[in-house]
């Protein structure tokens, strides 16, 4: 009665929150908003997002994580305050034994798993429990990872991608690089700039990766409008980009995922392979949302690959 177990997946982009026996309660940006006059926080989640390149110049907006890692303290445990008072009754607070597992990217050094517990306890948990997201992951869609045979896992979240095998409940190779969602917009806005001589914002290269971003000879062209500050006239202006220039924009991204995987592959025993041949490689998270980007990586590494059923919240579940 007094007891609750609590699931967060404290992502780079996002931040899930899941209750035992109610399923997700909370699917909101991981950001924030802060006015440096006061140095008070003005808003957090999907209220912050709303105001990314649209606030005066003593509000800043914030990612209080950068690659998965907590990169500003005292921030990510405002947020994680904010969202725990949303599903505990703060007046209670101090009669309900809330246990955390918090979901984190593998490789992490012991001092910044310290600072992930340190901000949770901050917000108020009792006990908390750290688990790597691919272990979260594999185990939210079902896999046999505590079998003794082989499970490849890739989380591709908004500042991480996290490769892992997995085998007898444990990660026997991993691996984590920052080509993710956030390193996909940047790419975008890059080529923006480069090709196109047009400065965009985060927000503008998310909406074009999400509405035309494909990849692959089979895939879709679409075509999407660009809008953004003209860098020779200074002026605003629009430009028509079609999927086949999105993938030009991802191209090394995609390369430098492509070859971790391949590094990994080459790490992994010969029988957990075997393993893997056999059951295919998942994928879960926001970016493999990207369109043929499974089929790019079956090419690539000669390996099924599959796109997991809510891939979103699978390491959440």
């Amino acid at each position: 009665m007094f007891s609750k177990n609590i699931g967060i997946d404290l992502g780079t982009a996002n931040t899930f929150v899941y209750i035992g026996g109610k399923g997700i309660v909370i699917k909101e940006p991981t950001v924030v908003a802060i006015n440096q006059k006061t140095n008070s926080i003005v808003a957090i989640g999907n209220e912050a997002k709303e105001m990314i390149g649209r606030t005066p110049n003593y509000i800043y907006v914030v990612r209080p994580l950068v690659n998965g890692v907590v990169s500003n303290f005292e921030i990510t445990a405002e947020l994680l305050k904010y969202f725990l008072n949303k599903v505990l009754n703060p007046t209670l607070s101090f009669l309900i034994k809330s246990r955390v597992v918090v979901g984190i990217p593998t490789n992490l050094t012991e001092v910044e798993k310290k600072a992930v517990k340190d901000a949770v306890r901050d917000a108020g948990a009792k006990e908390v429990y750290l688990v790597e997201e691919t272990l979260a992951g594999a185990i939210g869609i079902r896999l046999p990872i505590f079998e003794s045979s082989g499970s490849m896992i890739i989380d591709i979240g908004g500042g991480t991608a996290d490769i892992a095998v997995i085998s007898l409940g444990g990660i026997v190779v991993g691996k984590s690089i920052a080509i993710a969602g956030d390193k996909f917009n940047s790419d975008i806005m890059n080529y923006a700039k480069d090709e196109l001589k047009l400065l965009i914002g985060e927000r503008m290269a998310e909406e074009i990766k999400i509405l035309v971003g494909a990849l692959g000879e089979q895939k879709e062209i679409k075509e999407g409008i660009m809008r953004g500050r003209d860098l020779i006239t200074g002026l605003p202006r629009e430009v028509v980009i079609n999927s086949n220039q999105i993938e030009k924009a991802l191209a090394k991204s995609i390369k430098i995922l492509v070859n971790s995987i391949k590094s990994i592959l080459e790490e992994t025993p010969p029988e957990l392979v075997a393993d893997i041949i056999n059951k295919g490689i998942y994928l879960v998270g926001g970016g493999s949302l990207l369109k043929g980007l499974d089929k790019i990586l079956s090419e690539e590494v000669k390996i099924q690959v599959h796109i997991s059923e809510d891939q979103m919240t699978a390491v959440v579940r």
